[in-house]
């Protein structure tokens, strides 16, 4: 059953990498970079279902905070919140240095909204969820297969203090 299942992601990334040629080709342009980081977040898409994760929402947006989460999947009993950074060459800086304190704060924001619009009875305390943040650096260097470096846990709900103050 798990060799059928994992037949099925294969043909469906086939069909979804089919489709969006069809679509740059019929003239639906976008910017380099954000067609870069769109086929980031589909390759870390199939990676994850590969993984065994349950992607439950992809460009996640709150509507009222700017910005949106890329993947939020679950991991077993484990809500994950994954942010894809895509990179076309291997520069001197690694991907997912570009999660910087700033956009942590965004991203814990997002998923505190993300959280308390769980069905429930009540809105859940974000600490009686288990939640982690992920970072996965995607590298789609042409002529290269595809390379992803998964940081589970990559930053917590809060920063630590910097005790040098």
């Amino acid at each position: 059953m798990r060799r059928l299942a994992q037949k099925r992601i294969d043909w469906m990334e086939r069909v979804l990498a089919r489709l969006e040629a069809r679509a740059r080709r019929r003239g639906a342009a976008l910017a380099a970079h954000l067609a870069t980081g769109i086929e980031g977040e589909d390759a870390v898409y199939f990676y994850l279902r590969r993984q065994g994760y349950v992607v439950v929402a992809r460009r996640w947006s709150a509507g009222n905070l700017p910005g949106d989460l890329d993947l939020i999947a679950w991991q077993g009993g484990q809500l994950c919140f994954i942010e894809v950074k895509t990179r076309t060459a291997r520069d001197a800086s690694p991907a997912e240095i570009a999660v910087d304190a700033h956009k942590r704060g965004l991203l814990r924001r997002l998923a505190r909204s993300y959280v308390r619009q769980l069905p429930r009875a009540e809105p859940p305390p974000t600490h009686a969820v288990s939640v982690r943040f992920d970072v996965i650096s995607v590298y789609l260097v042409p002529g290269k297969p595809r390379e992803f470096l998964h940081f589970e846990n990559a930053f917590a709900w809060k920063e630590p203090q910097d005790e040098s103050a």
